[in-house]
Protein backbone atom coordinates (compact mmCIF):
# COMPACT_ATOMS: atom_id res chain seq x y z
CA UNK A 1 0.00 0.00 0.00
CA UNK A 2 2.87 2.72 0.81
CA UNK A 3 4.67 1.75 -2.49
CA UNK A 4 1.41 2.17 -4.29
CA UNK A 5 0.74 5.12 -2.74
CA UNK A 6 4.02 6.57 -3.35
CA UNK A 7 3.40 5.72 -6.87
CA UNK A 8 0.10 8.02 -7.53
CA UNK A 9 0.91 10.60 -4.52
CA UNK A 10 1.14 14.02 -6.93
CA UNK A 11 4.46 15.10 -7.21
CA UNK A 12 6.97 17.84 -8.31
CA UNK A 13 7.37 17.88 -12.07
CA UNK A 14 10.89 16.71 -12.72
CA UNK A 15 11.74 14.98 -9.44
CA UNK A 16 14.03 11.97 -10.51
CA UNK A 17 13.17 10.15 -7.76
CA UNK A 18 9.19 9.67 -8.65
CA UNK A 19 8.97 6.60 -11.09
CA UNK A 20 5.81 6.58 -13.58
CA UNK A 21 6.45 10.37 -13.44
CA UNK A 22 6.03 11.14 -17.06
CA UNK A 23 3.47 8.59 -17.95
CA UNK A 24 -0.26 8.26 -17.23
CA UNK A 25 -0.85 5.83 -14.25
CA UNK A 26 -3.25 3.08 -15.10
CA UNK A 27 -3.57 0.10 -13.14
CA UNK A 28 -1.28 -1.75 -15.48
CA UNK A 29 1.75 0.51 -15.43
CA UNK A 30 1.21 0.57 -11.58
CA UNK A 31 1.18 -2.87 -11.42
CA UNK A 32 4.39 -3.23 -13.82
CA UNK A 33 5.95 -0.64 -11.35
CA UNK A 34 5.24 -2.20 -8.28
CA UNK A 35 6.39 -6.18 -9.43
CA UNK A 36 9.64 -4.13 -10.19
CA UNK A 37 9.99 -3.33 -6.63
CA UNK A 38 9.51 -7.25 -6.08
CA UNK A 39 5.77 -7.14 -5.25
CA UNK A 40 3.44 -9.97 -6.70
CA UNK A 41 0.41 -8.17 -7.65
CA UNK A 42 -2.02 -7.68 -11.24
CA UNK A 43 -3.82 -4.60 -12.34
CA UNK A 44 -7.12 -5.79 -11.03
CA UNK A 45 -5.59 -5.65 -7.46
CA UNK A 46 -4.37 -2.63 -8.29
CA UNK A 47 -7.56 -1.07 -9.01
CA UNK A 48 -9.23 -2.96 -6.04
CA UNK A 49 -6.40 -1.24 -3.83
CA UNK A 50 -6.98 2.44 -5.38
CA UNK A 51 -10.26 2.26 -4.78
CA UNK A 52 -9.53 1.56 -0.49
CA UNK A 53 -6.87 4.52 -0.90
CA UNK A 54 -9.79 6.63 -1.89
CA UNK A 55 -8.22 6.97 -5.58
CA UNK A 56 -10.86 6.95 -8.61
CA UNK A 57 -9.88 8.23 -12.56
CA UNK A 58 -10.54 11.82 -12.94
CA UNK A 59 -10.61 14.42 -15.52
CA UNK A 60 -9.63 17.71 -15.84
CA UNK A 61 -11.53 20.17 -14.69
CA UNK A 62 -11.90 24.20 -15.86
CA UNK A 63 -11.94 25.94 -13.36
CA UNK A 64 -9.46 28.45 -13.40
CA UNK A 65 -10.38 32.07 -14.86
CA UNK A 66 -6.33 33.51 -14.77
CA UNK A 67 -7.16 36.78 -13.82
CA UNK A 68 -9.82 38.02 -11.80
CA UNK A 69 -10.36 41.66 -12.22
CA UNK A 70 -11.17 43.30 -8.89
CA UNK A 71 -14.13 44.79 -10.20
CA UNK A 72 -15.40 42.24 -12.27
CA UNK A 73 -18.65 41.53 -9.77
CA UNK A 74 -18.92 45.83 -10.07
CA UNK A 75 -19.44 45.49 -14.01
CA UNK A 76 -21.84 42.80 -13.85
CA UNK A 77 -24.02 44.45 -11.76
CA UNK A 78 -23.55 47.65 -13.81
CA UNK A 79 -24.51 45.94 -16.99
CA UNK A 80 -27.25 44.30 -14.90
CA UNK A 81 -28.74 47.54 -14.30
CA UNK A 82 -28.62 48.83 -17.54
CA UNK A 83 -30.55 45.81 -19.11
CA UNK A 84 -33.32 46.19 -16.53
CA UNK A 85 -33.56 49.83 -17.51
CA UNK A 86 -33.87 49.66 -20.83
CA UNK A 87 -36.22 46.37 -20.61
CA UNK A 88 -38.40 48.48 -18.62
CA UNK A 89 -38.23 51.37 -21.47
CA UNK A 90 -39.35 48.84 -23.78
CA UNK A 91 -36.12 49.56 -25.65
CA UNK A 92 -34.02 46.59 -27.00
CA UNK A 93 -30.83 44.21 -25.69
CA UNK A 94 -29.01 42.21 -27.65
CA UNK A 95 -25.80 39.75 -26.86
CA UNK A 96 -23.33 39.02 -29.24
CA UNK A 97 -20.35 37.00 -30.01
CA UNK A 98 -18.59 34.86 -32.52
CA UNK A 99 -19.10 30.82 -31.79
CA UNK A 100 -16.14 28.83 -32.64
CA UNK A 101 -15.32 28.34 -36.61
CA UNK A 102 -16.64 25.15 -37.75
CA UNK A 103 -15.55 22.63 -40.48
CA UNK A 104 -17.66 22.18 -43.58
CA UNK A 105 -17.54 18.65 -44.88
CA UNK A 106 -17.56 15.63 -43.58
CA UNK A 107 -16.14 15.38 -40.76
CA UNK A 108 -16.68 14.08 -37.12
CA UNK A 109 -18.40 16.20 -35.00
CA UNK A 110 -18.04 15.56 -31.16
CA UNK A 111 -20.84 13.85 -28.91
CA UNK A 112 -23.49 11.30 -30.48
CA UNK A 113 -27.13 10.84 -31.83
CA UNK A 114 -29.58 7.85 -32.03
CA UNK A 115 -29.47 6.17 -34.95
CA UNK A 116 -29.35 2.43 -36.03
CA UNK A 117 -26.85 0.22 -34.76
CA UNK A 118 -23.68 -0.73 -36.80
CA UNK A 119 -24.86 2.30 -39.08
CA UNK A 120 -22.74 5.66 -37.54
CA UNK A 121 -22.09 8.06 -40.00
CA UNK A 122 -18.72 7.58 -41.74
CA UNK A 123 -16.49 10.77 -41.72
CA UNK A 124 -12.93 11.51 -42.91
CA UNK A 125 -10.14 10.31 -40.65
CA UNK A 126 -8.48 13.41 -41.21
CA UNK A 127 -9.47 16.85 -40.35
CA UNK A 128 -8.02 18.86 -43.40
CA UNK A 129 -9.72 21.80 -44.21
CA UNK A 130 -11.64 21.01 -47.46
CA UNK A 131 -10.70 23.88 -50.02
CA UNK A 132 -14.59 24.10 -51.58
CA UNK A 133 -16.32 24.00 -48.21
CA UNK A 134 -13.56 25.54 -46.01
CA UNK A 135 -14.40 27.22 -42.43
CA UNK A 136 -17.48 28.79 -41.13
CA UNK A 137 -17.68 31.77 -38.39
CA UNK A 138 -21.13 31.41 -36.86
CA UNK A 139 -21.71 35.39 -35.48
CA UNK A 140 -24.21 35.22 -33.39
CA UNK A 141 -26.63 38.00 -31.78
CA UNK A 142 -29.30 36.96 -29.04
CA UNK A 143 -32.61 38.90 -28.19
CA UNK A 144 -33.21 38.77 -24.09
CA UNK A 145 -36.17 39.44 -24.22
CA UNK A 146 -37.59 38.39 -27.23
CA UNK A 147 -36.00 35.06 -26.13
CA UNK A 148 -35.03 34.79 -30.26
CA UNK A 149 -31.56 34.13 -32.02
CA UNK A 150 -29.51 35.41 -34.91
CA UNK A 151 -26.89 33.62 -36.48
CA UNK A 152 -24.69 35.06 -39.76
CA UNK A 153 -22.50 32.28 -41.03
CA UNK A 154 -19.51 33.75 -42.53
CA UNK A 155 -17.14 32.28 -45.06
CA UNK A 156 -14.37 34.65 -44.46
CA UNK A 157 -12.34 36.55 -41.58
CA UNK A 158 -13.86 36.84 -39.03
CA UNK A 159 -13.60 40.40 -38.33
CA UNK A 160 -15.22 43.45 -36.85
CA UNK A 161 -16.67 44.58 -40.55
CA UNK A 162 -18.57 41.41 -39.82
CA UNK A 163 -19.63 41.25 -36.52
CA UNK A 164 -21.12 44.57 -36.67
CA UNK A 165 -22.90 43.67 -40.41
CA UNK A 166 -24.16 40.55 -38.16
CA UNK A 167 -25.81 43.49 -36.21
CA UNK A 168 -26.78 45.13 -39.01
CA UNK A 169 -28.54 42.42 -40.67
CA UNK A 170 -30.15 41.16 -37.18
CA UNK A 171 -31.85 44.94 -37.02
CA UNK A 172 -32.83 45.30 -40.94
CA UNK A 173 -34.82 41.78 -41.01
CA UNK A 174 -36.15 41.55 -37.65
CA UNK A 175 -34.88 44.08 -35.06
CA UNK A 176 -36.52 47.65 -36.70
CA UNK A 177 -39.95 46.26 -37.35
CA UNK A 178 -39.45 44.24 -34.00
CA UNK A 179 -38.75 47.62 -31.68
CA UNK A 180 -40.39 50.49 -33.78
CA UNK A 181 -39.92 52.98 -31.77
CA UNK A 182 -36.65 52.59 -29.82
CA UNK A 183 -33.85 55.06 -30.37
CA UNK A 184 -31.36 53.64 -28.61
CA UNK A 185 -29.90 49.88 -28.79
CA UNK A 186 -28.19 48.15 -25.82
CA UNK A 187 -25.19 45.39 -26.82
CA UNK A 188 -23.50 43.38 -24.37
CA UNK A 189 -19.90 41.90 -25.56
CA UNK A 190 -16.99 39.90 -24.71
CA UNK A 191 -13.61 42.10 -24.45
CA UNK A 192 -12.13 40.47 -26.41
CA UNK A 193 -12.00 38.92 -30.53
CA UNK A 194 -13.93 40.61 -33.16
CA UNK A 195 -15.92 42.59 -30.54
CA UNK A 196 -13.10 43.57 -28.58
CA UNK A 197 -13.27 46.78 -26.45
CA UNK A 198 -10.20 48.21 -27.31
CA UNK A 199 -10.83 47.26 -31.17
CA UNK A 200 -10.81 50.37 -32.89
CA UNK A 201 -12.24 49.04 -36.20
CA UNK A 202 -15.06 47.29 -33.84
CA UNK A 203 -15.91 51.50 -33.21
CA UNK A 204 -15.88 52.62 -36.14
CA UNK A 205 -17.96 49.83 -37.79
CA UNK A 206 -20.71 50.50 -35.15
CA UNK A 207 -20.43 54.65 -35.66
CA UNK A 208 -21.07 53.58 -39.39
CA UNK A 209 -24.36 51.61 -38.12
CA UNK A 210 -25.38 53.96 -35.44
CA UNK A 211 -25.41 56.40 -38.38
CA UNK A 212 -27.48 54.32 -40.91
CA UNK A 213 -30.07 53.37 -38.45
CA UNK A 214 -30.34 56.20 -35.98
CA UNK A 215 -29.86 54.73 -33.15
CA UNK A 216 -27.45 55.33 -29.90
CA UNK A 217 -25.27 51.91 -29.43
CA UNK A 218 -24.77 51.30 -25.87
CA UNK A 219 -21.99 49.05 -25.22
CA UNK A 220 -21.13 47.35 -21.98
CA UNK A 221 -18.24 44.61 -22.29
CA UNK A 222 -17.57 41.97 -19.81
CA UNK A 223 -14.27 41.94 -18.27
CA UNK A 224 -11.29 39.92 -18.88
CA UNK A 225 -12.04 36.16 -18.33
CA UNK A 226 -15.57 36.34 -17.98
CA UNK A 227 -17.00 35.67 -21.92
CA UNK A 228 -19.09 32.67 -20.19
CA UNK A 229 -21.65 34.96 -18.05
CA UNK A 230 -22.34 36.35 -21.54
CA UNK A 231 -26.02 35.60 -22.01
CA UNK A 232 -25.60 34.26 -25.35
CA UNK A 233 -22.95 31.36 -24.58
CA UNK A 234 -25.50 30.13 -22.31
CA UNK A 235 -28.98 31.35 -23.67
CA UNK A 236 -28.31 30.46 -27.75
CA UNK A 237 -24.72 28.70 -28.76
CA UNK A 238 -25.18 25.79 -26.03
CA UNK A 239 -28.39 24.46 -27.67
CA UNK A 240 -26.92 25.38 -31.43
CA UNK A 241 -24.08 22.67 -30.32
CA UNK A 242 -26.40 20.39 -28.55
CA UNK A 243 -29.04 20.19 -32.12
CA UNK A 244 -25.83 19.32 -34.22
CA UNK A 245 -24.17 16.36 -32.40
CA UNK A 246 -23.01 13.90 -33.60
CA UNK A 247 -23.96 15.40 -37.19
CA UNK A 248 -21.07 15.98 -40.08
CA UNK A 249 -21.23 19.38 -41.10
CA UNK A 250 -21.49 18.44 -44.75
CA UNK A 251 -22.15 21.84 -45.97
CA UNK A 252 -22.81 25.17 -45.62
CA UNK A 253 -26.43 25.08 -46.25
CA UNK A 254 -26.56 21.76 -44.11
CA UNK A 255 -25.05 24.08 -41.44
CA UNK A 256 -27.92 27.17 -42.01
CA UNK A 257 -30.73 24.65 -41.53
CA UNK A 258 -29.55 22.56 -38.64
CA UNK A 259 -28.72 26.43 -37.09
CA UNK A 260 -32.33 27.03 -38.13
CA UNK A 261 -33.99 24.19 -36.22
CA UNK A 262 -32.19 25.19 -33.06
CA UNK A 263 -35.17 25.25 -30.74
CA UNK A 264 -36.04 24.60 -26.87
CA UNK A 265 -38.60 24.01 -24.32
CA UNK A 266 -38.79 27.79 -23.37
CA UNK A 267 -40.02 28.81 -26.89
CA UNK A 268 -36.27 30.18 -28.21
CA UNK A 269 -36.38 30.23 -31.98
CA UNK A 270 -33.12 30.83 -34.16
CA UNK A 271 -32.85 32.60 -37.75
CA UNK A 272 -29.92 32.15 -39.83
CA UNK A 273 -28.41 33.15 -43.26
CA UNK A 274 -25.26 32.88 -44.93
CA UNK A 275 -22.54 36.03 -45.10
CA UNK A 276 -20.68 35.69 -48.14
CA UNK A 277 -19.07 38.85 -48.21
CA UNK A 278 -15.27 39.22 -47.94
CA UNK A 279 -14.34 40.94 -44.78
CA UNK A 280 -10.18 42.07 -44.93
CA UNK A 281 -8.01 41.43 -42.35
CA UNK A 282 -5.37 44.12 -40.24
CA UNK A 283 -7.45 47.19 -41.48
CA UNK A 284 -6.06 49.99 -39.57
CA UNK A 285 -8.45 53.25 -38.20
CA UNK A 286 -6.12 56.35 -38.06
CA UNK A 287 -6.35 58.98 -35.08
CA UNK A 288 -8.14 60.97 -36.77
CA UNK A 289 -10.81 58.66 -37.90
CA UNK A 290 -11.44 58.24 -34.31
CA UNK A 291 -11.62 61.90 -33.80
CA UNK A 292 -14.70 61.62 -35.89
CA UNK A 293 -16.31 59.22 -33.63
CA UNK A 294 -19.63 60.54 -31.29
CA UNK A 295 -18.43 58.40 -28.51
CA UNK A 296 -19.97 59.57 -25.02
CA UNK A 297 -17.76 56.88 -22.11
CA UNK A 298 -19.52 56.08 -19.07
CA UNK A 299 -17.79 57.21 -15.78
CA UNK A 300 -17.74 53.54 -14.51
CA UNK A 301 -15.46 52.19 -16.67
CA UNK A 302 -15.17 54.04 -19.51
CA UNK A 303 -12.98 51.51 -21.39
CA UNK A 304 -15.77 48.78 -20.80
CA UNK A 305 -18.78 50.83 -20.83
CA UNK A 306 -19.77 53.58 -24.12
CA UNK A 307 -21.91 55.21 -26.38
CA UNK A 308 -21.99 55.57 -30.06
CA UNK A 309 -24.67 58.02 -30.85
CA UNK A 310 -25.45 59.28 -34.60
CA UNK A 311 -23.40 62.15 -35.90
CA UNK A 312 -24.70 64.87 -37.93
CA UNK A 313 -24.45 64.15 -41.46
CA UNK A 314 -21.51 66.71 -41.49
CA UNK A 315 -18.99 64.27 -40.17
CA UNK A 316 -20.78 61.08 -41.89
Amino acid sequence: MEDLLRLVEPATLGDPMRPLLWVSKSREKLAAALRDLNHAISANTVGRMLMTLGYSRQANRKTKEGSHHPDRDGQFQHINRQVLDLQAAGLPVISVDTKKKELVGDYKNGSSDYRPVGCPDKVKVHDFVDPEGGKVAPYGIYDLAANTGWVSLGIDHDTAEFAVNAIRRWHDVVGRSRYLQADRLMITADGGGSNGSRLRLWKRELQTLADETGLALQMCHYPPGTSKWNKIEHRLFCHITQNWRGKPLVSRAAVVELIAATTTKTGLTVRCELDRNNYAKAIKVTDAEMATLNITTNAWHPEWNYTISPRSKTYR
